[in-house]
């Protein structure tokens, strides 16, 4: 039984309007979340995604091909009943944002990191009226508690498919403040993304390629990638 797998019953897959936004049908039937409610996303767009990932499955249904399927399942089963709690969970990042905690040593990683960290801090500190501050070493140094009141809040005001997303954002990218300059558009997910692993490409410099750790490291991109794709599609 661990091997058995959904086949695909279906000929055609289709977008059609439902109450609160848009769902997908599979010759006529509406696609139901793993909780067995209905799939309702909130922009059209989002669901053509949906609908295409279920055209594309063949004689077995992979979920792991269907991220935006997966992305929307979570919305709805997870977060939309937890939003406050995820909500929080991801806020809490902003006191320990990665951007903030700074190499003393050497100077040309203090330098690199200065490059390009700051320019994202003070983004922040334009565009969400928060500025977090950077510190020497990795000890914990808490935040401006109103700095953080106001980031918590915007946290806050996602509706649950965003929050879906910046989950991801941030999670992957281990900071508050970058998973919303890639909502934001401040520069493209994808240099948001290396700037994010400032410290890993640093490492690699010194200590050479490892394969293993590579392939990790493209799953996560791949995702954070989605994530900010979700995102957009989601409002």
């Amino acid at each position: 039984m661990s091997d058995w797998k959904p086949k695909r019953f279906w000929t055609e897959s289709a977008v059609v309007d439902a109450e609160g936004g848009f769902t997908v049908e599979l010759d006529g039937r509406r696609v139901k979340t793993p909780a067995k409610v209905g799939l309702i996303v909130p922009t059209q767009a989002l669901a053509q995604e949906i609908a295409a990932e279920w055209n594309a499955q063949e004689k077995e249904v992979d979920p792991t091909t269907m991220p935006f399927t997966r992305s929307a399942n979570a919305a709805i089963d997870k977060v939309q009943h937890q939003h406050a709690e995820v909500a929080d969970m991801l806020a809490d990042y902003g006191d320990s944002d990665l951007l903030c905690y700074r190499a003393t040593h050497p100077q040309e990683l203090q330098q690199r990191q200065a490059e390009q960290w700051d320019p994202a801090l003070d983004w922040a500190a334009e565009a969400l009226t928060a500025r977090l501050l950077p510190v020497a070493g990795v000890l914990h140094q808490p935040q401006d508690a109103s700095v953080l009141h106001e980031l918590r809040q915007r946290v806050h005001d996602f509706n649950n498919f965003q929050l879906a997303a910046f989950h991801d954002l941030v999670s992957l990218s281990g900071s508050l403040v970058l998973g919303f300059a890639a909502a934001a558009d401040w520069r493209s997910a994808e240099d948001i993304w290396q700037i994010s692993r400032l410290d890993e490409l640093w490492q690699i410099e010194q200590w050479g390629h490892d394969d293993e750790a590579h392939a990790a490291s493209e799953v996560k991109r791949a995702a954070f990638l989605h994530a900010k794709r979700f995102f957009d599609l989601s409002v």
